[in-house]
């Protein structure tokens, strides 16, 4: 291990607070502005050397001239060539992929913090990648370039392109841009998820293109599915086509008649029969529920209601109604697959939600598996930040 008392002469240094030390020394790779004490000079998006207040030399960082989180740590020693490390780190996620991924050509290349880069999403589908940059640093053209190196060198991908965000790079004052194909000629392919084929467009759709950190949860949900399935917040159909095989017919809901329209695609791709919903969840439920409708199988995978602490209880009051709604709907032996994908909303959270709403409605219910994120989104436990989505998977009697 480098030592932590060496440091690089040419970088600039940030003093940050005992609190902020603190936070580092316990494994944490965040430092936030209200904890930073000098920073005088410090390009936006430089690599920087990071010190108490006793300018004892703490590690090396990512800084952000405008982000609340101002520091993200990169190494507890020097660095000394940021591009040699870049590859280091993509080299060391490729080889991670390779040990935890099975029956998938799509998966979360690079984890941002999980992966010791900090502001970098990449994620492969077969034979394109998708990018995302969420920081100043990462966006600094000699990173971009290290970085797209790289990936080009290890995987030799048909295309490289970027998702942008539009919010991240005004929070973090970088200049509006378009997203597009940097490298390559293809934008465009067919991925595969546990034997499930599914279209893919680099510049179209939600997040980088489509929801990875489920892929585990849509082969679990297959096991326990049987019968009449609905699959609500359906989104290109993950859920509902896996389901699909071990259920007697599958409807799916969702309130983007372009995100149908992709479902609908890759139903005819895998050859199976689904029917799609236009509509507003919350809606749907609410009359299906009063109208006596009836499933086997109920799947609610809704976006994040809690983008900050201050929405939690809102959030959990949108969650009881969703799954009191499905629960009323769902047959004695019946299975309920309740996901939240906000960070803010914890385990016990989303449990408790279901415990309250089973109780209103009268319903027993038994705990099949209480999952998390794919083994391709890893959670650092110093890190909690990097563990967010939530799948419980249950058996409703009575």
């Amino acid at each position: 291990m480098p030592s932590k008392t060496a440091s690089s002469t040419t970088l600039p240094s940030v003093v940050i607070s005992a609190r902020g030390a603190s936070r580092l020394k316990n494994g944490h790779a965040w430092v936030y502005r209200s904890d930073v004490k000098v920073a005088d000079d410090v390009p936006p998006g430089a690599l920087v050397d990071v010190r108490d207040e006793k300018k004892k030399f703490l590690g090396t960082a990512l800084y952000s001239s405008s982000s609340q989180i101002a520091i993200r740590m990169l190494s507890s020693g020097p660095v000394a060539d940021l591009a040699a490390l870049l590859r280091q780190r993509i080299q060391e996620a490729i080889a991670y992929r390779e040990k935890v991924v099975a029956d998938s050509d799509a998966y979360r290349l690079v984890f941002s913090e999980a992966d010791l880069l900090p502001g970098l999403i990449v994620d492969r589908y077969n034979d394109v990648l998708s990018l995302q940059v969420l920081t100043q640093a990462m966006d600094v053209e000699p990173v971009r370039h290290s970085t797209l190196g790289a990936l080009e060198g290890m995987l030799h991908p048909a295309g490289i392109v970027e998702r942008v965000d539009p919010r991240v790079r005004e929070l973090e004052k970088l200049p509006p841009k378009e997203s597009g194909l940097l490298r390559g000629d293809k934008t465009k392919t067919i991925f595969t998820m546990n034997g499930v084929k599914f279209h893919f467009d680099g510049l179209e759709g939600q997040k980088t293109g489509a929801f990875l950190d489920q892929r585990e949860n849509y082969a679990a949900a297959a096991r326990f599915a049987h019968g009449q399935a609905l699959d609500v917040f359906c989104y290109h159909g993950g859920f509902a086509l896996h389901l699909a095989p071990r259920c007697s017919s599958v409807t799916g809901v969702d309130s983007s008649r372009p995100a149908l329209e992709v479902a609908d695609q890759n139903a005819a791709l895998n050859g199976r029969e689904v029917e799609w919903i236009e509509a507003n969840a919350f809606d749907l439920l609410k009359d299906y529920s009063a109208s006596g409708h009836q499933y086997d199988t109920i799947v609610l995978d809704p976006p994040a209601f809690a983008k900050s602490k201050q929405n939690l209880d809102t959030a959990l009051r949108g969650y009881k109604e969703l799954n009191l709604r499905a629960l009323k709907m769902l047959r004695p032996g019946g299975v309920l697959v309740t996901c939240s994908c906000s960070y803010h909303v914890s385990v016990n959270d989303l449990l408790e939600v279901l415990t309250s709403a089973a109780r209103d409605v009268h319903r027993t219910i038994r705990l099949l598996e209480n999952r998390g994120q794919s083994l391709d989104h890893p959670i650092l436990l110093n890190i909690p930040e990097t563990a967010y989505l939530k799948c419980v998977i249950v058996n409703v009697s009575n």
